[in-house]
């Protein structure tokens, strides 16, 4: 047989069956701590305000005051049920409603100046917290730090504490919505000492869709409209990003946008290399004149390439088809555990309907091999464990038709409108 012969069905087949069960690891599940851990966190002098704080506060999250809530702390719960998905490892973002938090950890505002100080004791206990939770399986967890951008100088120090304490995940940055005027928007220069910081520490920058809206008022529509802007939100921060030339002056930071797909990557690196490249040449776009400090050396979609991954979770078959697009090395899988719109229980169905004419090799960097090399997981560590619960190769190659529908599972009105304040 020469080398460019393919191999036979047969024996292909066999290859398959002999391979070792994939390592999925979730570049995107969610976990946090109750208020009765979080108060065990908190630096004393909080403690009898948080007490007050916790009494008159009010959960418009169903899923965070029935049962379903233990999935965010309970290890028993979530590792059996993390196991009989198939997830060997997850980096975890927050999930609950930390100390002084006015609503869900993503949907809020940063703070005022009148609030930072409960506020950031509240992610620091958060921290603390997940510290503990992650060491309690540190070969399958990887925890993301919270930080404010309200003082630069407190959010370089929390950045060393989530390194100096394990947290491989990195942290979460705070999206500035555009009716936030008391924080001060990503490209300004004034954030350079956290970016140089993030850089020479290697610690990972997330940004997580759902964050970086604007307040949308008490109306019927409110929620309808805060979920369809979702995307354009979660894209704004990647333009201010690459515009404000973060890329080109911190080379090696690392970014990963989690939660938002990945189809429209290409279509918006395109729009935004066409205009780079027209004030590169001719110093406008349109009737617009720029000035030489507009001017970007390189094109988006090299930043892109430099500097940016994609946390693709419960991907889209657009979005499954672009991996070749924005480069297999950028793609890293997540279940979003334990919403309702991810993939548990049926993550093996949806690799299944997404990528059963992957190659092994493809799935094995998407799956585990990304994420692995972004978060610091250690797959010899996890082998064992992916050999028990993981999907095996012939499986996933099975197509199936559909991604099973959920909807009737879920439990309608989990959130009211207050929940996106």
């Amino acid at each position: 047989m020469t080398l460019t012969e393919p191999v036979p069905t047969e024996t292909a087949d066999r290859e398959a069956s002999a391979a070792a069960p994939y390592t999925i690891i979730s570049a995107d599940c969610h976990a946090g701590g109750s208020h009765q851990a979080y108060r065990e966190y908190l630096d004393p002098e909080f403690v009898p305000d948080f007490d007050a704080w916790r009494g008159e506060y009010k959960n418009p999250y169903k899923d965070l005051g029935d049962k379903r809530k233990l999935r965010n702390w309970d290890n028993e719960m979530r590792n059996s049920q993390q196991e009989a998905d198939g997830i060997a490892a997850e980096v975890v973002f927050p999930n609950t409603v930390p100390p002084f938090f006015p609503s869900f950890v993503l949907f809020a505002k940063p703070p005022t100046d009148e609030e930072y100080r409960h506020r950031h004791a509240g992610v620091t206990a958060h921290n603390r917290w997940l510290v503990d939770w992650c060491n309690e399986y540190p070969e399958r967890r990887a925890g993301v730090g919270q930080i404010f951008l309200n003082d630069v100088d407190d959010a370089i120090a929390d950045v060393r504490w989530i390194k100096e304490n394990g947290l491989r995940g990195g942290i979460l940055l705070p999206n500035i919505a555009p009716d936030v005027k008391w924080v001060k928007p990503l490209y300004d220069r004034c954030y350079d000492p956290l970016w140089q910081v993030l850089q020479d520490l290697e610690v990972p920058i997330n940004i997580h869709s759902g964050s970086g809206n604007p307040d949308y008022g008490p109306y019927p529509v409110s929620m309808l409209l805060y979920i369809n802007e979702v995307p354009f939100y979660t894209e704004r921060p990647l333009v201010q990003l690459i515009l404000s030339g973060v890329f080109e002056r911190f080379p090696r930071l690392k970014v990963v946008l989690t939660e938002a797909g990945c189809a429209w990557v290409p279509p918006l690196l395109e729009r935004l290399d066409t205009n780079i490249r027209s004030i590169r040449d001719t110093g406008a776009t349109g009737e617009i004149r720029y000035g030489a400090d507009h001017i970007l050396p390189k094109d988006a979609t090299e930043y892109f390439h430099q500097n940016v991954w994609m946390g693709v979770s419960q991907p889209r078959q657009a979005d499954a088809d672009a991996r070749h697009i924005i480069g297999l090395d950028k793609f890293m899988w997540g279940s979003d555990y334990p919403h309702d719109e991810g993939t548990y229980p049926y993550t093996r169905e949806n690799l299944r309907a997404r990528f059963s004419d992957a190659p092994e090799a493809e799935m094995r960097k998407i799956l585990a091999g990304n994420a692995a090399e972004m978060y610091g997981f250690d797959l010899d560590a996890l082998a064992p464990l992916a050999a028990r619960i993981g999907p095996t190769v012939e499986e996933v190659a099975r197509p199936i038709g559909g991604v099973p529908d959920k909807s009737l599972e879920r439990i309608s009105g989990d959130m009211d409108a207050s929940a996106i304040k």
